[in-house]
């Protein structure tokens, strides 16, 4: 019996060597209606001041942690920020945005509200002990349109001193590709009719743009064309040189097709830029 438990014990010693290292275990803080204003932010309304927040959920024992700036949807006229449960507990940061909505300003404000966060983001990650080298811009909707209007026309951080090709990826969730449609309706054009000017991510196509994951639900329940939307941007993206834009549509899943885009977004994360390994 004594010469059973000695082997026993010791083949689950020699077990034991290689078995998976244990799934971490993330300690968090939220921080709540941070500004992201800028500083230098000139006659600012109290309208700014009530929307121009984010809050900020980040972990406290997992230092060089990514970012994932989260646009909420809505239409660029309704919503606020959240922080989606499925980026919980994963071992990255998730800074929600609130920006000012339409018809209240122009669509234009809405983006420079988005581009302040971001900038805010670069500006700030660093001292809570995430990478400034991995911050992610991602978003639902009229969220995952405001992702790529900052990400891929450089104006809007610029306003910042930031350089959108800092951004390590760009995520929009069914996100306009054309001009958005609240654009349009501030200029008395129907929904169904398409446009593309410089409020079309589609206008800004570039080669240098950053890792880009496109991510629609099925094109016969998405809304308007979005699904067909994503795709000619990734075909023009592809023709006009850029190297690593994917697209995927959630067959059986409508506009709201966030549950099965998540997994993929953290996934995208990590192949893009995986985690530090712990120091032993």
């Amino acid at each position: 019996m004594l010469r059973f438990a000695v082997a026993l014990a010791g083949a689950l010693a020699c077990l034991s060597l290689f078995a998976a290292d244990p799934a971490p275990v993330f300690e968090y803080k939220l921080e709540k209606d941070l500004s992201c204003l800028p500083a230098d932010a000139q006659e600012v309304t109290d309208y700014q001041r009530e929307r121009c927040k984010l809050d900020f959920y980040y972990p406290t024992n997992h230092p060089g942690y990514a970012t994932v700036v989260w646009f909420h949807g809505g239409g660029l006229t309704g919503g606020g920020k959240y922080i989606p449960s499925e980026l919980k507990n994963k071992g990255l940061a998730v800074i929600a945005v609130n920006y000012r909505l339409s018809p209240k300003v122009k669509c234009q404000n809405s983006i420079e509200d988005a581009a302040a966060a971001v900038a805010w983001t670069f500006q700030h990650i660093a001292e809570y002990g995430g990478n400034p080298d991995r911050i992610f811009v991602s978003g639902h909707s009229a969220g995952g349109y405001l992702t790529s209007m900052v990400g891929f026309d450089k104006h809007w951080l610029k306003a910042h001193e930031v350089d959108a090709n800092r951004i390590a990826g760009l995520a929009p969730f069914s996100g306009h590709t054309i001009t958005h449609m609240t654009v349009r309706k501030e200029r008395g054009i129907s929904s169904k009719q398409p446009v593309v000017d410089e409020y079309a991510p589609l206008y800004h196509v570039r080669a240098d743009a950053p890792p880009t994951l496109l991510l629609t639900g099925d094109r016969e329940m998405e809304m308007l064309g979005r699904y067909e939307e994503n795709a000619y941007f990734m075909r023009m993206l592809k023709i006009n040189g850029h190297k690593n834009v994917t697209l995927y549509e959630f067959q059986g899943y409508g506009h709201g097709m966030t549950t099965p885009g998540f997994p993929v977004l953290l996934r995208w994360i990590q192949q893009i830029s995986p985690d530090p390994k712990p120091e032993k």
